[in-house]
């Protein structure tokens, strides 16, 4: 908890003193035009992005597929552009770096190995009857059952 609020603090300390040293190199209203630029650039990303992810989503539900993939690339796409839309060269560039399909599909395959080690370090711990490890058998339940009558006073 606290590394999240040392960087919420330190981040944008930073982003300054990189726009500080850009500007210094490049001259103020041309550092300044290109966070305009990657703002307006994050925006047509989300516009975009979203609609795109929308369609995908929905012909990968029309042909009985689960659009997991393509929610997940949606994702990337978002928060790359959300990124853009922050102002500083910093998130400009980690935004950018989002963008690339190969970044989103190493991410992708990092992401969906450890949720399958998750997955399985949960079933190891399971304990259901009815749905055995391979090699053992099926077992029922203990049910007791009974009757009961139910007296109201």
């Amino acid at each position: 908890m606290r590394v999240f609020l040392l960087l919420f603090l330190i981040f944008p300390v930073l982003e300054l003193f990189v726009f500080v040293r850009v500007s210094a190199s490049i001259g103020f209203f041309p550092a300044l035009l290109l966070i305009i630029a990657g703002s307006a650039l994050g925006v047509l990303v989300i516009r975009v992005a979203g609609l795109a992810t929308a369609l995908r989503a929905r012909e990968s539900l029309q042909r009985g597929e689960l659009p997991a993939q393509d929610m997940f690339q949606g994702l990337m796409l978002a928060m790359a552009g959300g990124l853009l839309l922050i102002p500083g060269f910093i998130s400009d560039v980690l935004g950018l770096v989002c963008l690339l399909p190969v970044t989103r599909r190493l991410l992708a395959r990092k992401l969906g190995e450890r949720a399958e080690a998750q997955a399985m370090r949960q079933r190891a711990f399971r304990d259901d009857p009815l749905n055995p490890q391979p090699g053992q058998s099926p077992q029922r339940p203990n049910v007791i059952e009974g009757e009961y009558k139910r007296r109201d006073s």
